[in-house]
């Protein structure tokens, strides 16, 4: 027996010995992962698996009301998705063994201490356990209620820390956030930290608790008054988009986050801290296979809908760099930095990373246009009743104001006009029966009635639903102006000193390529990314 176990150990150092540098740093490591349903997370969970089987194990913290009701959503939103193809077929029939045996699914919610997990001993075993949190939950709503984006984006980021400096073997703390916490920031734009209370119009500091409770407040007063929940819905977001404004950002979702990094970098401690900031994350460039992509993203609603002939114009500058990078990219980035920063307690500082392409390899709004106008003019879209749908340049708005300038006269004037008249009309038919009673028996002037009320009800209907669809459209316009009109260049020498670290060190680029100067983007887009959306979309 004790000779076998020698050579058993013989031939793990020796498969150690041939393993990437990254893969033997995972090897029985244990790491929490948060917001593990997300698109980003599942392509890291995926990665890591693929990568190290032997990783000791995987917690991740998932919604729901048990873990039973946990290990269903595991297995129902993640596992089970297309983006485990290749692991699955390389496992085989031990698929399911690999899975049960590393990935322990953890029913919480990061909105509350302890991050929700109810069941103490576990709670207990796994801050025995943990070497490594990455915290990938987030809201990435625009214009998400204030109550819900603090929840998770700021104080949710908060509770993960606190939870994670509770773990006995802790070594690292990675958070995933976003470059556009810079907000409307023009030229070059550093991979440097927020400073607790930092605004962007440097008109004064925040108070981030006082946010919270300005929130609360809030939100009690409208309970208070028994407001509908529909109408306490609005203005928890409205008031989420005024605090943004009035502190310099142009959203819900980026003020959020900035706050955020400003928690954990204030109340780190001496623990290592690494915030990956991506710019808009698209689908996978070549792992676990081209293509891969949940949901339509960012960019993605405008190329969508544009190829199914639902967009007949552009919003944007078309000499403006559109700053999108590959999710595998953004993964690859953040396995190599926990390799390199793990106990990293000699500098304990906060290492900010921007995984992006503006700067080494920037695409122009008007490449993406002519991709996509090239591809759908050669791969048209068949809608559900068979029609082949043709699409045409599409008329371009340079500045925001000649686009809502357009909207409201082809569309919202138009319909006011249509309001003002139709109950003129409307009112002059229904009394048309009564001054000529003679004319009708009474059957005729019922049904005469009937049909203008129902007409009446028809264009209310009719009017609602453009006026919903049309301050839809504004709505989604305003949110997405400050990047449609973006002109900042995300600065990455973090991560090209990262990359040139991973180097010396001898861990495979290729398998682990964060490089966006690698990618020819007219092959990307044309056949990788587009086809991916639409096998998406089917």
């Amino acid at each position: 027996m004790k000779g076998r176990s020698r050579e058993n150990d013989e031939i793990s150092q020796n498969q150690d010995m041939e393993m990437d540098h990254v893969a033997r740093f995972l090897r029985d490591k244990t790491v929490l992962i948060t917001g593990a349903t997300g698109f980003l997370a599942k392509v890291f969970v995926e990665k890591i698996l693929r990568l190290q089987p032997n990783v000791k194990k995987l917690y991740l913290l998932l919604r729901a009301s048990d873990d039973k009701s946990a290990t269903q959503r595991l297995h129902d939103e993640i596992i089970s998705t297309e983006l485990f193809r290749v692991l699955r077929d390389n496992w085989s029939w031990k698929f399911d063994n690999l899975i049960s045996s590393k990935v322990i699914a953890v029913a919480g919610d990061i909105s509350f201490d302890n991050l929700g997990i109810a069941d103490s001993k576990l709670r207990e075993k796994m801050w025995t356990e943990i070497e490594i949190v990455v915290n990938v939950a987030g809201t990435t709503d625009f214009g998400e209620r204030y109550d819900i984006a603090l929840g998770i984006n700021t104080f949710g980021a908060f509770n993960v820390l606190n939870y994670g400096k509770k773990c006995d073997k802790i070594k690292l703390f990675l958070h995933i956030s976003t470059a556009y916490v810079c907000g409307e920031q023009q030229g070059i734009i550093l991979e440097k930290r927020f400073y607790m209370g930092e605004t962007l119009n440097k008109t004064g500091n925040i108070d981030i608790f006082k946010e919270k409770r300005i929130m609360e407040e809030k939100l009690e007063q409208l309970q208070y008054d028994c407001v509908p929940n529909n109408a306490i819905k609005s203005a928890m977001k409205e008031l989420g988009l005024e605090r943004a404004k009035l502190n310099g950002w142009p959203n819900t979702y980026v003020f959020t986050k900035a706050m955020g990094e400003m928690l954990l970098g204030k109340f780190k401690g001496d623990l290592p801290l690494v915030i990956i900031r991506p710019t808009m994350i698209t689908s996978t460039f070549k792992q676990p296979f081209p293509g891969w992509i949940e949901g339509v993203r960012t960019v993605d609603r405008i190329v969508v809908n544009y190829g199914k002939g639902k967009l007949a114009f552009f919003l944007g500058d078309f000499n403006s760099t559109l700053d999108v990078i590959p999710v595998d990219m953004v993964v690859n980035a953040m396995v190599v930095a926990m390799e390199v920063h793990y106990a990293d307690r000699p500098c304990s500082r906060e290492t900010i990373y921007h995984i992006s392409s503006s700067c080494r390899n920037p695409m122009k709004v008007s490449a993406l246009r002519n991709f996509v106008l090239c591809y759908f003019t050669e791969n048209p879209w068949v809608d559900t009743n068979g029609k082949i749908v043709k699409v045409g340049e599409g008329t371009l708005f340079s500045t925001p104001g000649r686009f809502f300038l357009y909207m409201q006269l082809k569309y919202v004037l138009p319909l006011k006009v249509c309001l003002f008249f139709f109950p003129l009309i409307f009112s002059f038919y229904q009394i048309l029966p009564v001054l000529s009673l003679s004319m009708f028996s009474n059957l005729e002037i019922q049904v005469f009635c009937l049909i203008n009320i129902l007409c009446c009800q028809r264009f209310k209907k009719t009017y609602t639903n453009l006026d919903r669809k049309i301050k839809y459209i504004l709505r989604l316009a305003e949110f997405y102006k400050p990047y449609a009109f973006f002109t900042g260049i995300f600065d990455d020498r973090n991560l090209e000193k990262l990359q040139r670290v991973a180097e010396d060190r001898g861990i495979d680029v290729s398998e682990f390529n964060f490089d966006s100067k690698s990618i020819d983007w007219e092959d990307y887009i044309m056949n990788i990314h587009i086809p991916g959306l639409f096998r998406n979309e089917k």
